[in-house]
């Protein structure tokens, strides 16, 4: 039996109808994708393998807060403590200051970076919109001082546990911003110079003693071995005390004070002098020090307050050893 041209013109005018509605179903799905492809309500893509995307986190300090530290933050102040930040390729949003000035051996990397008192006033801390504040020690956040501050921006104290060491220091922070990756890479660097250090000094320095002396307002000091430039010669790079260090009455202090009468005995064939009273009269006119083997003997290397001998850190270390190579190489 034949159809009829009826039967036909509905036929394909049904065929029609469902190509239409087909296209326009499609559009519909083209126009719910963002722009780059995915559609809006498909899954995200997962990250890629061995890492996870940042989130805040809550973790306990060292008075026992609970600190819930920002996923990515990104105006951080951490007053003494911007050595290690920058290490991580953080810029603090304010530096450290005190009356006599800033760390003078980060002003390169801290170019532009306005400077903050040490004793962190909360007004001004609030004045500069943190949202991430790193303090050093207990002693920082006395009197109220955490309550204020805590309600302005999380507040983590690290601790003197941890600050007593820039090591410790550098890792607990890489730790709090997930950066331990770069941490741990920077402390490989570091070894590997200290190491090629030894080697250059061995023929100069050799078995023999050398002492660091800081010079300020008229009076001489003695740099321990545990902080500092003391911690770079003596530790990093092995290098000898001298004898008078250990038995000074206050050689357990970072910074030891010591008498011209007890220098012009000083047992160190070499002596780095950080000199904060460069272009005054003084104490490096007086025969006791002219006496000073070291001195007599030309092994007697000065360094202004500007350098980074009296400061802990890796950035720190790393300078002292580039000056200290400098001097023995000339």
């Amino acid at each position: 039996m034949k159809e009829s041209k009826t039967s036909k013109r509905m036929t394909l005018l049904t065929a029609v109808i469902a190509m239409a509605v087909a296209v326009s179903a499609c559009g519909a799905k083209e126009s719910n994708k963002p722009e780059g492809g995915a559609p809006a309500n498909s899954a995200s893509p997962s990250p890629a393998s061995g890492t996870k995307p940042a989130a805040p986190k809550t973790v306990k300090d060292a008075m026992g807060h609970e600190v819930t530290i920002p996923a990515q933050p990104k105006r951080i102040i951490a007053s003494y403590l911007e050595d290690p930040l920058l290490v991580l390729g953080e810029k603090p949003v304010a530096q450290w200051m005190v009356p006599n000035g800033t760390q003078k051996y980060l002003e390169k990397e801290l170019s532009g970076v306005p400077p903050i008192p040490s004793t962190l006033p909360p007004e001004t801390v609030l004045g500069f919109n943190p949202d991430l504040l790193l303090i050093s020690n207990e002693s920082s956040v006395e009197k109220g001082l955490y309550e204020q501050y805590s309600k302005i921006a999380p507040t983590y104290v690290l601790g003197s546990e941890i600050t007593n060491d820039w090591r410790q220091t550098l890792r607990k922070i890489a730790e709090l911003l997930n950066k331990t990756d770069v941490a741990e890479k920077a402390l490989a660097d570091y070894e590997e110079k200290a190491k090629a250090t030894r080697e250059k000094i061995k023929g100069t320095i050799g078995d023999k003693s050398a002492a660091i002396l800081w010079l300020t307002k008229k009076n001489f000091y003695v740099v321990n071995g545990k902080v500092a430039s003391g911690a770079v010669l003596y530790g990093d790079l092995g290098m000898k005390a001298p004898n008078i260090l250990a038995v000074l009455p206050e050689a357990k202090a970072n910074w030891v004070p010591i008498s011209l009468e007890k220098l012009a005995v000083l047992d160190a064939d070499f002596i780095f002098l950080v000199n904060s009273d460069k272009g005054q009269a003084g104490n490096l006119e007086e025969p006791l020090w002219r006496n000073i083997p070291a001195v007599k003997t030309g092994r007697i290397y000065e360094f202004d307050r500007d350098g980074s001998w009296l400061y802990n850190g890796l950035i720190a270390g790393s300078k002292v050893m580039d000056d200290l190579t400098a001097s023995l190489s000339k």
